[in-house]
Parts: structure tokens; C-alpha cells; sequence
């Protein structure tokens, strides 16, 4: 399910999908000075809960529930355990950086748990067109400090499952371990990350490469140096740990050692050969390294592995494969040992696509094992461990294979595997959709069962091809990589299910008739089936269409305005028309084979193209096209354009590149011509909303550069003026896919984003003019109480949670807590709710899924924040006018 991203890694790029970004980003020619007005927004997810591959997990070895989790293009996350979420760490990754929310390593500190350094960076080929980082973090994510590599890092890259290639000596924290891609070797950092410099005397920069025919540089990348252990038996406090493994992506020498902190490297002897390295594990206390080995280097690949077990003391190896090299078809990588019984060690079958992932798990130091399932009279399995998706429904697919398979899958592209180290009843392990976990795993070894339920929530890592937020029913269908798309009738939870019948394996695009919302049509890929699909209740549920000859994948689709036709563009096959659902298509003349089309959203005949430079109309229902003679638009391809929804021939059109023709346009007279706005420098999407109170004219939303300023935009003035909704804090790298505004609620955005979901805004403006911020909130009747607990502190900082309890008689819809700090703190980020702060005060409103605390309940948030000094807490709290009683 997550081979698309390379599957369609090859093209994507340009397309503006999944496995790519944006063009390469270069200064334009600058625009008309803008001034430009802020707005404070309130950002959420449009909740899916995974939705991507997890290749890293990470526990803090010296401090109990700090965990981070890293994604392959979607950025970084801490796990919040007091409400059992991940908070998300680069959602500051700006456009020009947007290659720096794939990471490719993660490490937290355990001799200073405050500190947490993420490696960034998501392709070594040219389709990233930056290099590499290295960002640290005193704060443990909230903020960063970046130190820039001379190479590239991968982390959207075959091989992105191996490691961790970042590693922290725990004797001497200053030093730092990178294992580069490209064969660029192994780099050190001795002042915790700020500076770095190749480690000149390690031998071996590595030499596997998936597959040396691929002239796009993707797969035939170097994997290089794979991962950093320390023996935290070889060192003391303060001064640098002496034994040091390395894991090389060289199938002859693939684990080397220094004994010396790093001075000088020998290739272990007697190691096996003919497999990779995927995961090297030490167990101190018993002198064991375990290694997972795997002959290709995954994540997607995988045909025979091996694990094996190595005796620090003596030399010694031993193969404790938990079966026969013949029979296995799957490499190993996920693994781990249990630190409260470093005898108890686990591992996975990455690459066992079918009947399912398998994982296993000795007691015994790899002497024995058993297994996550195995067949009792083939093809019946016997699990040691039963699913609950409750809480993401969708991991399902919608399925209903037959025996040996099951759904939900236990799993695929398992890579990521931890046992909590003070918890042995937790493990974590990432899949290539979600995380999954237990916290009953040593039911494992008792004969009962154990759970395994998502511990996803926060954690959002789709990648949106197209939005659409129709008038009626749902507020929200979205079109995405990897899992299809959703139909979203509630913003906070989770949908029951992706788009089915068919399941594309990833939507392209989709539409919606203007004048009737319940007709819906989407278009998408899919390795043997139809690639469009319609929808006759607003998405609820599906039925396939035909495919004219030629067609390999979804392209663009448009609706008519009332429903009575479709003009599709797939890949692989010309413009095509069909009156009715897609039965029987017919060539449409006058336009060129890939063009982007839309269609007017209140004639039901005319339909819109776009294809290198040219604009293209239709006014017989797509049977027949003609260029439009407008001159200036973007020659290349980068382009995208949507029509007013209630106005005949009212087009607006951006994109562009920065070496020729790159804005926003607009046409009155449906494309015959059209006008570039002067105040906007860049613009990659447009998308409409519920015009402002008072206005006459929709409000226009769009990911630009307007004033010199990267950001995502709102007009309520036809582009006149343009205000900034977004901030520094909520950037989320590349948002060139789509916007849309929501057509009932004013100010509301959906912002595609390329790894990090579905991203929705509401703002404090109440419209039309200034913005006069949220009045007073007098907040829900009753008595309250506050429990502030400051849970950590270091020189400038503080991490705080804050329990808010409702000990009146009735319910609260909603609430807002005030409080004052009163030695100068400022809260740095917040999770679990919103908030603002001028000078001292501090305003904290509920999310929507808290905001209903029932007569003894409690909502609790969180927060880390700066100071300067003394840290006191609050002396006061108040719910709207009344004052909580403080614990």
C-alpha cells in the first residue's frame, strides 16, 4: 500500500503529488512592495491518524514516557503520554526548506533528555534540490537550531527504514554520530551538533544501491553508513564512549568497530556476508550486539534474511534466526530489547507483504523463539494477539481476503520496533500507515492474548493530491497519496472509511457538480482497475466507470455544474468527454493530451483547460476545445485554476516557475483573457470560501509569496489586499498541491500539505476590515479548579501541564482559562489547545474534542515556555469572569 510513493516517484515531482515537491525554488523578479495584515489562526488536522510510513521510533533511555517518532516526508513528533498523542516538531519548515520534513534520523539525549537532534532531508537525487541538516532542539522539539550539511540526506530514500544513522554518545553528549548517504561516510560532531566534520579514518562509505540501471538517481543512491551504537559499558561520565559499532550498506563488510572513541576502525571479523545490516542493538549487560539483516535494503524489499547475535567479549557469533534461511522470504530490520529484561528480544519480518508482517520474540537471547501468529491447519492462522481499530476504522481497507490473510493486517514495512525501557508491557512499532502498539505485550509470554491498537493519534502523514469543499453534506473530500481520500462529515474524528469501490491506490483528483453536490467524481491510480469512479450522495459511496483505451493513471477529472457530464484527462491517454457516468468516453478535440481541466461552476457546458502556456475552453461539454488568446500565462506546467462557484466565466489561475511568467491571474470572460495582479509575487494554488460579512465577493485563499512573504493568504477584497493567515510556526514546507475555502464557514482553509495531512484553519477575524481579535468570552457557569504541575525545567526553560476541572453541577460547551505569569515566562508551544499571549497574559480556549467537560471531569493541556529567570507558578486562574480555585 505505501509502494506508490515509488512507484510514482519518477513522475510525481512535476505533478505536484505524494512523492515530490515542488520544483526547484529560485528568486523571481520582486514584486510591487505589498502591505500585508496578519490574522491569528487556529490550526488543526482534518483528523486521519496516521496515513504514512513510520520508519523510526525513539524512546529516551533515562527518562520514562519520552518517545519521538519520525515519518518519511511528514516531519517529527513527540508522544505526549498524558493524553496518549504525538505533538508535531517541523511544522516551522518553510517552502524554500521544504526537503527538511523528510527525516531520516531522529536522537534524543539520555544524558540531557531536553535535548533531541533530527537529520533532514528528503531525496539525495536532484529532485530535492537542497542539502541536508542536522536540527537540535534544547527544548525537546519546541524550537530548533540548524546546522547545514555539504551533502544531501534521504529520507523518502530506499534504505530510509534502516538505523538510527544519528546517534548521541551517552558518556559525553557534545559528540554526535551521522552515517551519510552517497558515499559521503561517517561525520562527528563534538559540540552537540553545531558544527560537523567527516570522520576521515572510518574505510567504508558503503557501496549498495537498490538498482544501478535507474538514471534518476533514486534507486541507484549509495545507501551508505546505516546506523550508530554505543557500548555504554566502554565509557564514563564525561568523557567520550570507547567502543563504537557502525552498520555499512556493503553486503561484504557490512559492521565495523572502533575501541578507541572513534580514532581509529576495523571491520569486525568473522561477520556474515551476503545481507545488510539493518539494525544494530546492543544489550550492555549481557555483551550482546544483535544485528537484522535483510538482502536488499528495504522498505519495500526484502526476499531472505537473517538474524544474528555477536558476543562483545569474546568474538564470538551465533545465527539465531528464528527459521531457516529457505524459508524465509523476508529480511528482518525491526528490533529491539526489553531494558528492564535485556535477555527479552524482538524482531520483525519487514518485508513479508503476504499473508502478512510477522514478529518475533525470544526470552532467552535469541535461543528460542516464538511468533506473533502461525497457521494452525493452513490456511487458518492462530494469533497470539487480537486488533482493535476502533479508533481508525479505515486500517481495514474495507476488506474481506480469504484465509491466510486478515484485516487489519498486523502489518508491512515494519522497520520500526521498541520495547518502552521502563515499561516492558509497551511496544511501538510503525507500519507503512500507522503506529501501532500494546500495553499488555507480556501477555505474550503468560499464553493470553495481547492487544494491539493505533497510537497514531496527532500523528498526521498523508500527502493531498486535491480538496474539495462542497455547499451541502460533507464539509470536506479530500484526494490523497498512498490511501485514497476521505469523505469528511465531522473535522475531529476520524472517517469510518477511505474512498472504496474502487480503492484507488492513490486519488489524483476529484470534483463535485457546483449546482449538485451530491454528484462526486474522483479519478486515481490503481495497478489493475478503472482509474475514475462517481459518487451520487456526496461521496458516501462509490461505483467505478469505464476507462477509454490507454489510460494509466487518474490525471485531472471536472464535473459539469449540474452533473450531467465529466471531462477527464488521465495519464497515458488524451482529453475524453462522456455525458452520464462514465459508460462510454469520446476524444475531445482542440486540446492537448495531459492538460489540466475544471469546469465553470455555473454552466453546465463550458469546461476549461491548461497545458503548457495555453488555456483552452469548451462550450459544447468538452466534445470540442480552443485555445484562448490570452498571452502571458505560465509556460510551463505548474499551474493550477478553479472558477468561481455563482459566476459565469469567472477564472482564477496560478502558478508558474521562477524563470519565467509565476503569479496569480484572473479572467472575467471565461479565459478570453486575462489579468495578472501586480501584488502577488508567487502563487501556487487558489482556492475559494464563504465571502466576509458584508462582502459581495467570495474570499480568495492561496499558497504564495505576496510582500516578499512565503505564506498561505486570504482576500476578502478580490485580491486588492491580502492578508497573511498563516505564521513562522505553522508553515509545513510544501503547500503547492490545493487549497479551498469552506463555502459556510468564513475565514475557514484546508491546506494540502506534502506529508503532514490535511491542515485546516480558522480565524479570530469576524470579517470585512480590521480584525478585532475574540472579545470577551464569559465563559460556562460553575465552579472550577486548576491544577498547574511544572514537570520539567532547565536554564531557560520549562515543560508545564495543566489540569482544568469542572466542580460545578453542569456541563461546559467550550471554555477559556486566563491566567498571568509573574516572572516574564512565554509559552513556546502548546498542544492538546490553543492559545494566545500579550505580554504577561495567557489565554487558553479548548480544541473540539475538548471542549465538552462533563460536572467532575477535567481537560488537561500542555506546554513548554521560556524564561529568564525565576519560574513561579500562576497566582491566579480564571474561566471567563470567575476565579478556578487553584491546587
Amino acid at each position: 500500500m505505501r509502494r506508490t510513493r515509488i512507484l510514482m516517484a519518477v513522475f510525481a515531482l512535476a505533478a505536484g503529488l505524494l512523492a515530490g515537491g515542488p520544483p526547484a525554488l529560485a528568486a523571481g523578479a520582486p514584486e510591487p512592495a505589498t502591505a500585508l495584515a496578519a490574522d491569528t489562526y487556529t490550526w488543526k488536522n482534518a483528523r486521519v491518524d496516521g496515513g504514512g510510513f513510520v520508519p523510526g521510533i525513539v524512546f529516551n533511555r533515562s527518562e520514562k514516557n519520552l518517545a519521538y517518532a519520525r515519518t518519511d516526508i511528514g516531519g517529527a513528533y513527540r508522544w505526549q503520554e498524558s493524553t496518549k498523542t504525538w505533538t508535531p516538531l517541523l511544522d516551522s519548515v518553510g517552502w524554500d526548506d521544504w526537503g527538511h520534513t523528510g527525516v531520516v534520523s531522529l536522537a534524543s539525549d539520555s544524558a540531557d533528555p531536553d535535548r533531541v537532534y533530527a537529520a533532514v532531508g528528503t531525496y539525495t537525487n536532484d529532485w530535492d534540490p537542497g542539502n541536508g541538516a542536522v536540527l537540535r532542539s534544547t527544548d525537546r522539539g519546541a524550537s530548533w537550531k540548524k546546522a547545514d550539511l555539504p551533502f544531501k540526506l534521504g529520507g523518502n530514500m530506499p534504505g530510509r527504514g534502516m538505523g538510527e544513522r544519528l546517534a548521541v554518545d551517552p558518556h559525553d553528549n557534545d559528540v554526535l554520530y551521522l552515517g551519510a548517504p552517497s558515499g559521503h561516510g561517517l561525520w562527528r560532531s563534538t559540540d552537540a551538533g553545531a558544527a560537523w566534520s567527516e570522520v576521515t579514518s572510518f574505510p567504508n562509505p558503503g557501496n549498495y544501491v537498490q538498482d544501478p540501471s535507474d538514471t534518476s538517481g533514486y534507486a541507484s543512491d549509495n545507501q551508505g553508513i546505516t546506523w550508530v551504537t554505543f557500548d555504554e559499558s566502554t565509557g564514563s561520565g564525561g568523557t567520550a564512549t570507547k567502543t563504537v559499532y557502525v552498520g555499512v550498506a556493503d553486503k561484504e563488510n557490512a559492521v565495523y568497530r572502533s575501541t578507541d572513541a572513534g580514532a581509529t576502525w576495523q571491520r569486525i571479523a568473522g561477520q556474515p556476508t551476503g545481507y545488510l545490516a539493518h539494525k544494530g542493538v546492543l544489550d550492555a549487560e549481557n555483551g550482546y550486539l544483535y544485528l537484522a539483516y535483510s538482502d536488499t535494503g528495504g522498505p519495500y524489499d526484502g526476499g531472505k534474511g537473517r538474524l544474528y547475535r555477536y558476543a562483545t567479549a569474546t568474538g564470538v557469533w551465533t545465527d539465531i534466526s528464528p527459521v531457516a534461511e529457505a524459508d524465509t522470504y523476508y529480511g528482518f530490520s525491526g528490533l529491539t530489547v526489553d531494558r528492564q529484561n535485556p535477555g527479552t528480544v524482538m524482531a520483525t519480518a519487514y518485508s513479508s507483504w503476504w499473508p502478512d508482517t510477522q514478529i518475533f520474540r525470544s526470552r532467552d537471547s535469541g535461543g528460542s523463539w516464538t511468533q506473533a501468529w502461525s497457521y494452525t491447519s493452513y490456511p487458518d492462522r492462530g494469533n497470539r494477539y487480537t486488533m482493535d481499530v476502533s479508533s481508525s476504522p479505515w486500517l481495514t481497507w474495507g476488506a474481506n481476503p480469504s484465509p491466510p490473510e486478515q484485516t487489519p493486517k498486523l502489518g508491512w514495512m515494519t522497520e520500526a520496533l521498541e520495547i518502552d525501557p521502563f515499561d516492558p508491557d509497551r511496544m511501538m512499532y510503525g507500519t507503512g500507515a500507522t503506529i501501532y502498539g500494546t500495553e499488555n505485550l507480556t501477555r505474550w509470554d503468560s499464553g493470553s492474548k495481547f492487544t494491539i491498537t493505533p497510537m497514531v493519534r496527532g500523528l498526521e502523514e498523508t500527502a493531498v493530491n486535491d480538496l474539495a469543499s462542497p455547499p451541502s453534506g460533507a464539509p470536506l473530500l479530500s484526494a490523497l497519496g498512498d490511501i485514497g481520500g476521505f469523505r469528511h462529515t465531522d473535522l475531529t474524528k476520524v472517517p469510518s472509511m477511505m474512498f472504496t469501490q474502487p480503492n484507488f491506490t492513490s486519488t489524483t483528483s476529484l470534483d463535485f457538480a457546483e449546482s449538485n453536490p451530491d454528484t462526486v467524481v474522483r479519478a486515481g491510480n490503481l495497478d489493475s482497475g478503472p482509474h475514475i469512479a462517481f459518487s451520487t450522495d456526496n461521496g458516501a459511496n462509490w461505483f467505478a466507470g469505464t476507462d477509454p483505451s490507454g489510460v494509466s493513471g487518474g490525471g485531472t477529472v471536472a464535473a459539469a455544474a449540474d452533473g450531467s457530464r465529466f471531462v477527464w484527462s488521465p495519464q497515458g491517454a488524451g482529453v475524453h468527454h462522456a455525458t452520464g457516468f462514465g459508460t462510454s468516453w469520446s476524444a475531445s478535440a482542440g486540446i492537448p493530451s495531459g492538460a489540466v481541466v475544471e469546469s465553470d461552476r455555473v454552466d453546465p457546458k463550458t469546461f476549461y483547460g491548461f497545458k503548457s502556456g495555453k488555456f483552452y475552453v469548451s462550450t459544447d461539454g468538452g466534445a470540442t476545445f480552443t485555445a484562448s488568446p490570452a498571452t502571458g500565462l505560465p509556460s510551463g506546467d505548474s499551474v493550477r485554476f478553479k472558477a468561481l462557484p455563482g459566476a459565469r466565466g469567472d477564472v482564477w489561475l496560478a502558478g508558474g516557475s521562477s524563470d519565467g511568467p509565476y503569479g496569480l491571474w484572473h479572467s472575467t470572460d471565461a479565459g478570453a483573457t486575462f489579468t495578472k495582479l501586480a501584488n502577488v509575487g508567487e502563487a501556487d494554488t487558489v482556492g475559494f470560501g464563504k465571502a466576509a460579512p458584508g462582502a459581495s465577493y467570495q474570499t480568495l485563499f492561496t499558497s504564495a509569496e505576496i510582500g516578499g512573504v512565503r505564506g498561505i493568504f486570504r482576500s476578502t477584497d478580490k485580491g486588492a489586499t491580502w492578508t497573511r493567515v498563516n505564521d513562522d510556526a505553522h508553515q509545513w514546507g510544501w503547500t503547492g498541491a490545493a487549497i479551498t475555502g469552506d463555502p459556510r464557514v468564513y475565514g475557514r482553509v484546508y491546506v494540502a500539505t506534502n506529508g503532514r495531512g490535511i491542515v485546516y484553519g480558522d480565524t479570530s477575524d469576524t470579517g470585512g476590515g480590521t480584525d478585532p481579535g475574540p472579545g470577551p468570552d464569559p465563559g460556562p457557569s460553575g465552579a472550577c479548579e486548576v491544577t498547574y504541575r511544572i514537570t520539567n525545567e532547565w536554564p531557560d526553560g520549562f515543560q508545564a501541564e495543566v489540569r482544568l476541572t469542572n466542580t460545578g453541577s453542569a456541563p461546559w460547551n467550550g471554555w477559556t482559562l486566563n491566567w498571568s505569569f509573574t516572572d516574564g515566562q512565554k509559552v513556546t508551544q502548546l498542544w492538546n489547545a490553543s492559545h494566545t499571549q500579550t505580554g504577561p497574559a495567557v489565554t487558553v480556549r479548548n480544541t473540539d474534542w475538548n471542549g465538552t467537560v462533563a460536572p467532575g471531569s477535567s481537560a488537561a493541556f500542555g506546554f513548554t515556555g521560556s524564561r529568564t529567570g525565576a519560574n513561579a507558578r500562576p497566582a491566579a486562574f480564571a474561566l471567563g469572569d470567575r476565579t478556578c480555585a487553584l491546587r
